[in-house]
């Protein structure tokens, strides 16, 4: 069984503790790297600097309220990047505006999730992205690991 590399990209502490958390709980393999700002994600995502031996993610979580640079940037410059536009990314944020939702998906979010205001859904959703986009759906360059 090979290992998912996961890059999660959350600047909120406690968020990011319960998605690995809930993560963790999922029956796959799961490597979970994060970051807590867009550049350190864009540098994580393009190996530059500390993160030059880091590992290509398989998947992307990545909440739009960010420092230096807000999730929306980061998603359009992986998604207008030929080498990363297509590791799948999860947009996971406390924002349920329209158009937070419609913006993500135009610039090419993968999914969007709004993060439940308790704990017990907040792991049930998490669990949810994770039986999907790691037990049903197919990754890609799953036949090259």
């Amino acid at each position: 069984m090979r290992t998912i590399e996961v890059l999660l990209v959350d600047d909120n502490p406690a968020d990011a503790d319960l998605t690995r958390e809930a993560l963790a709980s999922n029956l796959c393999r799961i490597q979970i790297h994060s970051v807590a700002d867009g550049i350190s994600a864009l540098e994580y995502l393009r190996r530059e600097g500390k993160y030059a031996n880091a590992r290509r993610p398989d998947f992307i979580i990545l909440d739009l309220s960010l420092p230096k640079m807000d999730g929306r940037m980061v998603l359009a410059k992986v998604k207008a990047d030929i080498v990363l536009r297509q590791i799948p990314i999860a947009i996971f944020s406390t924002s349920q505006a329209s158009q937070d939702v419609q913006r993500s998906y135009d610039l090419g979010a993968n999914c969007y999730v709004s993060k439940p205001g308790n704990l017990t859904a907040f792991m049930s959703v998490v669990k949810s992205i994770a039986d999907f986009w790691f037990g049903s759906a197919r990754l890609p360059n799953e036949e090259e690991r």
